[in-house]
């Protein structure tokens, strides 16, 4: 069974991460459906695993992650999703913003016509026929985007499998793999495969996951309504909660590595 559920204009939710070994992820799978069923994306996927792209935004010294790596309160990211090799629109603008323990997701739909000019054309405006929370997460947005100069920095993908709960309001279960990235400072969306390069390896994993072998589980539901299954789960598998931002491990990554420009300069800033 799969579920076509729309993630909401604007969702408050707890994100819970966990790292496994790929070994886990059948029996997971297995676990989880009796009370989810895969999303849309998943059940399309010969492997029930999608690709996801993510183009982030950063200003340009880098503040959003910095306030990521210092553990800043009432810190937020900025990003462009799209969806397998091919990335073709819709696209997503999305705002995640994290206070105390709860994550707070401002979405909005692009059309093809829109991108890249939302972000780069003086003259584009917003659409009179949008609906108002799409078009109020446009504007925040842009607003964001102009206040902190904010630009593409990088562009991420990996494999995803997807559940979403039939019996519960909303409660999702992801697994992502095979974690990839480049450094990207143009308004492209579309995946170049042979600029990718892995950066789930071990210096990622210094809890003890093993390179190449280890998935990022993650759990999301309502802050007032996480489900007893998700406690039984945790507990039946010896999951042990952790910290982990695709956004920063990626962007360190990338800037550590020689390939990109200035490097010297741009890793270095960082620290100061």
């Amino acid at each position: 069974m799969s579920i076509d559920a729309q993630l909401p204009p604007r969702l408050e939710r707890y994100e819970l991460k966990y790292v496994i070994p790929s070994c886990l992820v059948e029996p997971v799978s297995d676990y989880v459906l009796a009370y989810c069923g895969l999303d849309r994306h998943s059940e399309a996927a010969e492997d029930n695993f999608y690709r996801v792209n993510s183009l982030y935004f950063d200003s340009p010294n880098f503040l959003f992650l910095r306030n990521r790596m210092y553990g800043k309160d009432n810190r937020f990211n900025m990003r462009v999703r799209s969806y397998g090799w091919d990335a073709l629109p819709p696209y997503f603008l999305e705002i995640k913003q994290k206070k105390a323990n709860v994550v707070i997701k401002y979405r909005a739909t692009l059309s093809e016509g829109e991108w890249p000019g939302i972000l780069n054309d003086p003259a584009y405006q917003i659409r009179e026929d949008e609906t108002s929370l799409d078009s109020d997460n446009k504007s925040l947005f842009l607003r964001l985007a102009t206040s902190y100069a904010a630009e593409p920095k990088i562009l991420t993908q990996y494999r995803r499998r997807a559940f979403a709960s039939v019996v519960d309001d909303y409660a999702r279960v992801t697994m992502d793999m095979d974690m990839r990235c480049y450094y990207q400072e143009a308004y492209n969306l579309l995946p170049d495969p042979h600029r990718m390069v892995p950066y789930d390896d071990e210096t990622i994993y210094d809890w003890g996951g093993d390179p190449g072998n280890s998935v990022i589980l993650e759990i999301k539901c309502h802050p007032t309504q996480v489900p007893t299954w998700v406690l039984d789960l945790t507990h039946h598998f010896q999951l042990y909660r952790r910290s982990f931002s695709k956004y920063k491990t990626s962007l360190l990554s990338t800037l550590s590595r020689d390939s990109c420009p200035d490097i010297g300069e741009r890793y270095s800033s960082l620290y100061t």
